[in-house]
């Protein structure tokens, strides 16, 4: 069962604070990354204006209906001075677990390739349903994983793969997707499997666990 909040899941509260900041902090204080952009809903009125985390600027933009039309809006509102060769990071709002040593193997391997995402290969047993929820058939596993953010590109190839996907009507459902129907490989770097996304409230409450253990 996903959340039955009365707010977006990114500002539900989390060990005392939303979850948001919990996520954004982490971020911040990661000595490779020199800045944050939140991409915030037109109607958005839970933003608490933040401006800057560990000294470094937190900039805003408007995002659009779709997960890449965000995506898209966050990256082009960026500052001039990020060049188009410059990597940029995109993460999930409601994945506060990600831990900075994920992030710095992210930026070392992916750096080295066409960009890269965290993630894991899958390890369970994958079942196909049909109808009626019944069990039709078990899926080859090998080779298979599991995506996670952040996802790393660079800031101008990321802008151009979007803008396709856009331009073309095509729906995707990562960054890395974008990046695939371009002809880029990106490099997939395993990171750990507690980077859990909150969609749930039994998320919630396993988040709030795993804070201060993945610190």
């Amino acid at each position: 069962m996903r959340m039955g909040a009365d707010c977006p899941k990114q500002y539900l509260p989390l060990a005392g604070k939303p979850l948001i900041a919990h996520t954004l902090e982490r971020l911040a204080a990661h000595p490779r990354i020199a800045g944050l952009m939140v991409v915030l809903g037109a109607q958005d009125e839970r933003w608490p204006g933040i401006e800057a985390l560990h000294g470094k600027p937190v900039r805003t933009a408007i995002g659009g209906a779709e997960r890449s039309d965000s995506v898209l809006a966050g990256i082009e509102s960026l500052p001039p001075e990020v060049g188009g060769a410059d990597f940029v990071l995109v993460h999930d709002a409601a994945r506060p677990c990600v831990r900075g040593a994920d992030i710095a193997r992210l930026i070392e391997l992916a750096s080295a390739s066409d960009g890269g995402l965290l993630g894991a290969p899958l390890r369970d047993t994958l079942k196909r349903a049909g109808a009626g929820d019944v069990s039709v058939a078990t899926e080859p596993r090998d080779q298979r994983w599991r995506a996670f953010t952040p996802q790393m590109f660079r800031r101008g190839e990321l802008v151009a793969a979007l803008r396709a996907v856009s331009h073309a009507g095509r729906a995707v459902s990562d960054e890395a997707m974008a990046m695939e129907l371009a002809g880029f490989r990106p490099r997939l770097v395993e990171g750990a499997e507690d980077n859990i996304k909150v969609t749930t409230a039994a998320d919630l409450a396993l988040a709030e666990f795993l804070l201060p253990r993945t610190a």
